[in-house]
């Protein structure tokens, strides 16, 4: 039996992405007639709702909900019983739904996808950050997966009660931490997404990564503490106060042990970054350039927790 799927698409001011995704998603190997698209417009100043409509997308349209109440309400329209959640920026492989297909008529997944892929043309920083999110392992079970390439069951979806709207960043992680205590969440490199979209430049990575850290207390208190999330926690405690205290105490107590304890103490971030991609087979130059966005990733996210509390 072929099931019926719902992509439900976020959109803001996106006519220069959503025919691209668009085009992309009229080309999947999958019947036509199981197959249901929702454009979920925020109120564009674009041609955005024009051109959902002339693709013959489902057009939904509320310019008062964040990410979450658009997904949501795209949710609540959809008629398919296997929700899928794109960004508006993303292209999909033709085989895009055959490759999640296998996990339909799984009873113990719930929710599965893959890491989002950067384009052809991505600069040094989208190569290098794509290390962090890529799946050496194919298929894996993990704590949550991104909404740019999520799928989940209907059923499961309405048992959670959706995305938490009162979040305006990491409602997938929320929302996959409270599916994962009754069932399995699948990545699948497989399940291929272009993501379009992803900082390109330090400037625009340190933007955005202290955007998405903007609700990470929120999302603990709204799912509880899970080990797994104990660095969000403690990086900006190391970084924001930890590490400066460390600072001063090294400069007034200048000598040989303190200044390899202060180095030991600043190389651990990078180092736990390589013990991530350990197993991931790439050229040293871009290893290297992780390093250096894993240091910016933890100032991001230590400037949006305190910058959060203000």
């Amino acid at each position: 039996m072929t099931h019926r799927v719902s992509i439900i698409i976020p959109a803001y001011n996106e006519e220069n992405y959503l025919p691209l995704l668009l085009d992309s998603i009229s080309k999947l190997d999958w019947p036509k007639e199981k197959l249901e698209v929702i454009v979920v417009d925020n109120g564009s100043t674009d041609n955005t709702c024009g051109i959902a409509e002339s693709y013959g997308t489902l057009l939904l349209q509320d310019s008062t909900k964040n990410v979450s109440g658009l997904r949501n309400l795209g949710a609540k329209h959809a008629a398919g019983d296997i929700l899928a959640f794109v960004d508006a920026d993303c292209v999909l492989a033709k085989d895009w739904l055959k490759k999640a297909e296998k996990y339909f008529l799984a009873s113990n997944v719930l929710a599965w996808g893959g890491p989002p892929v950067p384009p052809e043309s991505a600069s040094w920083v989208q190569k290098a950050w794509f290390l962090m999110v890529a799946n050496p392992d194919s298929p894996k079970e993990v704590d949550w997966i991104g909404t740019v390439d999520f799928f989940v069951k209907r059923s499961w979806f309405e048992r959670i009660g959706g995305f938490n709207e009162k979040l305006k960043t990491c409602e997938d992680v929320d929302f996959c931490y409270q599916l994962g205590k009754y069932g399995k969440i699948i990545s699948d490199p497989e399940i291929k997404v272009v993501h379009l979209r992803e900082a390109d430049t330090i400037k625009e990575f340190f933007l955005k990564e202290a955007w998405r850290g903007s609700s990470n207390l929120k999302g603990i208190k709204s799912h509880g503490l899970f080990i797994k999330e104990l660095p969000s926690i403690l990086v900006p405690f190391y970084f924001g106060f930890f590490f400066p205290i460390a600072l001063v105490i090294t400069f007034f107590n200048l000598n040989a042990f303190s200044s390899a304890l202060l180095l030991s103490y600043l190389f651990l971030p990078g180092i736990m970054a390589m013990i991530k991609i350990r197993r991931i087979k790439t050229v040293f130059s871009l290893k290297t350039q992780l390093i250096v966005l894993t240091y910016i990733y933890f100032a991001a996210r230590t400037y949006a927790l305190y910058s959060n509390k203000r």
